[in-house]
């Protein structure tokens, strides 16, 4: 909590932007891995040149691994969208089966009842 700021601290979000700027480094440092790999393979590029290069194909690594997250977090959320419906398709249809067994033993216990009687 600051001055400027009297709302507590989540520590949830916290944990969160921690593990994303993590993950974005690490990114990062791998991409830098590759476009050493990747440059390596042209042995003809000054030493400018090959920085120059290490550092787009640095860019572009950590952009498309940007794309393909965004792609999971998109997916994950039409997979969860899909997942609660068939839960929620399944738990009307359990009750729905409590329900008429619930009605069927009533009955059978109104018709027991009334059978005795007679």
């Amino acid at each position: 909590m600051t001055a400027m700021d009297e709302r507590p601290v989540d520590a949830g979000v916290l944990i969160n932007e921690l593990e994303g700027h993590l993950l974005i480094e690490a990114t990062l440092g791998e991409g830098r891995a590759e476009a050493g790999r990747f440059s390596r393979q042209f042995g003809w590029l000054t030493d400018s040149q090959r920085v120059e290069v290490e550092e787009r194909f640095a860019e572009v690594y950590v952009a498309l691994a940007g794309v393909s997250w965004q792609r999971t977090v998109q997916r994950g959320a039409e997979l969860r969208g899909e997942y609660e419906e068939a839960y929620r398709v399944l738990r009307r249809r359990v009750l729905s089966v409590w329900l008429f067994g619930m009605a069927l033993i009533s009955g059978a216990g109104v018709l027991i009842v009334s059978l005795a009687r007679q």
